[in-house]
């Protein structure tokens, strides 16, 4: 797991359950991992608005993300999946390794979070820390305890 992540955990009382596994870069290559890792299993997209803004939205593993809604919600014009190098440039992460825990590398707080409803009221949820080896299991509280440490802009949306 990443020491950076490790350490604002600790910063911030956010307990975890880590479990370690294959690389995977996909949900399909998760589906075996679901029924060994408990909670709702989640992925996160990394998105650009064509005004330049950048958004990052954790949401349900298996859900499909409306970009036309998202875009309408917003009020946004145009809304793109950002590019690898936009992805590293902002949270340090690659491709496959997509989390909401990479805001912790995000030091200019210019990345939006947008959660799903359904991840915000789940028990529990998984999510990568920043390398797709892992999947962290955070309870209710502690995602919110995530949460509410951020100074990012951040918004919880039925997607």
């Amino acid at each position: 797991m990443d020491e950076k992540i490790k350490a604002y955990f600790n910063k911030y009382k956010i307990e975890y359950e880590e479990h370690a596994h294959k690389a995977i870069f996909t949900v399909a290559e998760s589906k075996d991992l679901k029924k060994l890792i408990p909670g709702l299993h989640c992925k996160c997209l990394f998105l650009k608005s064509d005004d330049g803004k950048f958004y990052l939205v954790g949401m349900p593993a298996e859900k499909r993300l409306n970009i036309s809604s998202l875009r309408k919600l917003l009020k946004l014009k145009k809304l793109y999946f950002a590019s690898e190098k936009e992805l590293f440039d902002n949270l340090k992460i690659k491709p496959g390794s997509v989390s909401i825990f990479g805001l912790v590398n995000n030091l200019e707080r210019d990345v939006t979070l947008i959660i799903d409803k359904e991840v915000w009221s789940a028990d529990s949820v998984g999510f990568h820390p920043n390398v797709n080896t892992a999947t962290l299991v955070l309870k209710h509280d502690d995602l919110e305890r995530f949460y509410n440490s951020l100074i990012h802009n951040k918004i919880v949306l039925g997607l």
